[in-house]
């Protein structure tokens, strides 16, 4: 199903040379796997190979439960979860059903489908700004999303971590939700490693769901992109069902732990404000050459939260549209 992506990875997240005020360059090229979408034209950069069945993926580089449960027969494989950015009362679960027989490639379609968005998308800001959008739809101007139907889940491998790691991840993800609308759901800890070859559908591992957005601390060793000043990565899978349109389903989130250390003592706002660059890459959000926007691809004195761009492109990937079938 997988082939590697196009291209070099961007520069990463970087110090500036010593005796200058200390500066990143945040990086989102994870070189995850790119596999064909069949009803398009291939794009001269890619290298492709085609999925398995009628399901199509493609990688981008740079993405709550409520009261109700998938409704998948496999057991949660955590005891609790966190929700976040979901109404105090969601109400109840009004999943799709499906008739079709069940695939072996991904979900039973429809299980932890709505027929309405989960959350509620705050205005964006008047003015706009600058943005730009990680993938498109085959009309070159839509962007690939999120089902807004769907919860998020959200796993964090703990290994590695700073302290105040894990809260630091739940209040970016929190903040995500807010300027989206998006869901997120926190399922627990995990010993799942970060990995190109990573499956969306790992039912032995998570159940009939696709798997958790991945979010993992990690060394160089473990992950040679993280080697150097490069300090954080973060890409999602987008899938399609023959000509129908693109949506994300998973992703992954690596944060260098080593740097992640001395960057939270030093700084952290600057250490949240990479987590919540990461995180828009996650959803959607590609570099813009603005430098007053978090999605520059350098840190920015003062450039800590999403700006009037990063809002406008935000709430753009909150309104994306439901898909039941996946």
């Amino acid at each position: 199903m997988h082939e590697q992506g196009p291209g070099a990875p961007d520069p990463g997240l970087r110090r500036s040379p010593s005796g200058r005020t200390p500066q990143w360059v945040v990086d989102e090229a994870l070189g995850l796997p790119v596999a064909a979408v069949p009803w398009r034209t291939p794009e001269p950069p890619a290298r492709r190979r085609r999925g398995r069945g009628l399901l199509a993926v493609v990688l981008v580089v740079g993405g709550s439960l409520g009261a109700a449960f998938l409704t998948g027969t496999v057991p949660w494989p955590w005891e609790s979860s966190r929700v976040v950015g979901a109404p105090p009362d969601p109400g109840p679960d009004r999943s799709v059903p499906s008739t079709a027989a069940a695939p072996t490639d991904r979900p039973t379609p429809g299980a932890g489908s709505r027929p309405a968005p989960w959350g509620q998308l705050p205005p964006a800001p008047a003015a706009g700004g600058a943005h730009a959008f990680a993938l498109t739809q085959a009309d070159g101007v839509t962007p690939v999303t999120y089902d807004p139907c769907r919860v998020v889940h959200y796993a964090l491998r703990p290994g590695g971590s700073p302290e105040g790691g894990e809260e630091l991840v739940h209040a970016a993800v929190a903040r995500v939700s807010q300027v989206t609308g998006l869901v997120f759901v926190y399922d627990g800890p995990t010993d799942e490693a970060p990995s190109a070859e990573r499956e969306a559908f790992q039912p032995d591992r998570y159940g009939d769901r696709w798997a958790p957005v991945l979010v993992a601390w990690q060394t160089e060793e473990e992950n040679p992109a993280l080697a150097g000043d490069t300090v954080g990565q973060a890409g999602s899978l987008a899938v399609s069902l023959g000509d129908g349109p693109r949506v994300y389903v998973t992703g992954t989130v690596s944060l260098d732990a080593d740097q992640f250390r001395e960057i939270t003592a030093d700084s952290p706002a600057t250490a949240s404000g990479i987590v919540l660059h990461e995180l828009a890459h996650l959803v959607g959000l590609d570099h813009v050459d603005d430098d007053s926007q978090l999605l520059y691809p350098e840190t920015v004195r003062g450039v800590t939260d999403y700006a009037a761009g990063d809002l406008t492109g935000l709430a753009r990937l909150g309104q994306g549209p439901c898909l039941p079938e996946l």
